[in-house]
């Protein structure tokens, strides 16, 4: 149903948005990128293995099958990567920003290879959603971006954006679930390889307790539920709605800001976050979503996530 496929999508960018909470930590406490990628996903990895085993799901897999997650796998771990590194180059807040360009690198790939026609409420949206999250960073008066941070978040945004299409018209046919767990383990895999070419990115373990409580945080709620829940939501309602959908990432990240951090709610602020909500809700009303099906969809995720064919 299309509207379990709103709600995945509203969640995936919800749960996505939450990766400098988990990141940033980590970074404090002298953890190096490659480190906090390869625990992010072996953590999400393992959490996958272990529920697939306990429900006797099989991990079998075609040739045709293994180019395809190869091919997610290689795409998820190169966005990944170059988006935690640019943390190191500006604000995780303009950072987030500037990745939220992969709608629209989305939608001229649908457009452009797909023949996907781009309606006028999607133009609307996109327009919307980045005009809403332009307003989200404020940053210091005068401070230049750095040229490096920014050519590393558009290739996360490019990539990520490739990504969503495959899953899009990809015809592979195995659960939502067995899916994720082998993207994150050849993820996992290309991060490993790639520490091994880079001697100043050498793999390390977190220092404390509360390294790892913020590693597994990144395994989980980042990675495996916001994954599942774009995969069935890019199945259900198409690629370019669901990245829409992804203004909720950096809105996120504000809410966090306000509610954890005490940071101020200003203005400009409500009017970012409006912008961006009237442009998820303006997807929304476009695939003819009912409030009075809200609890049905939500009652029927956990069965869409465990028996969802492509």
């Amino acid at each position: 149903m299309k509207h379990r496929g709103i709600i995945c999508g509203i969640l995936a960018a919800v749960c996505y948005g939450t990766n400098p909470l988990g990141a940033l930590p980590l970074y404090a406490e002298g953890v190096n990128t490659s480190s906090v990628l390869f625990f992010r996903f072996s953590i999400a990895t393992v959490m996958l293995g272990i529920v697939l085993i306990a429900n006797r799901k099989s991990f079998a897999v075609t040739r045709a099958e293994l180019k395809t997650i190869a091919s997610l796998g290689g795409l998820m771990a190169a966005s990944s990567l170059t988006y935690y590194q640019s943390f190191h180059y500006m604000d995780a807040g303009i950072a987030s920003t500037i990745l939220f360009v992969y709608p629209v690198m989305v939608a001229v790939i649908m457009a452009t290879f797909f023949r996907e026609k781009v309606t006028a409420s999607t133009v609307t949206s996109i327009i919307l959603a980045l005009t809403g999250i332009s307003l989200l960073y404020s940053g210091d008066a005068g401070v230049s971006l750095s040229g490096i941070g920014v050519s590393l978040v558009m290739v996360s945004s490019l990539t990520y954006a490739v990504y969503i299409v495959i899953v899009n018209q990809s015809s592979i046919r195995m659960s939502t679930m067995k899916l994720t767990f082998y993207v994150l383990l050849i993820c996992m895999t290309c991060l490993l390889a790639y520490s091994f070419t880079s001697p100043d990115l050498h793999l390390m373990l977190p220092p404390s307790p509360r390294a790892w409580f913020f590693a597994c945080w990144l395994g989980l709620v980042p990675t495996v539920l916001s994954l599942i829940l774009m995969t069935v939501a890019v199945h259900e309602v198409g690629a370019t709605p669901t990245a829409i959908m992804g203004a909720l990432e950096p809105l996120t990240a504000v809410a966090i800001g306000v509610m954890v951090f005490g940071e101020a709610l200003t203005f400009r602020l409500a009017v970012g976050i409006v912008l961006i909500l009237s442009a998820v809700l303006l997807i929304v009303l476009g695939k003819n979503f009912h409030l009075r099906t809200i609890s049905h969809a939500i009652t029927s995720i956990v069965k869409k996530t465990w028996r969802w064919k492509s």
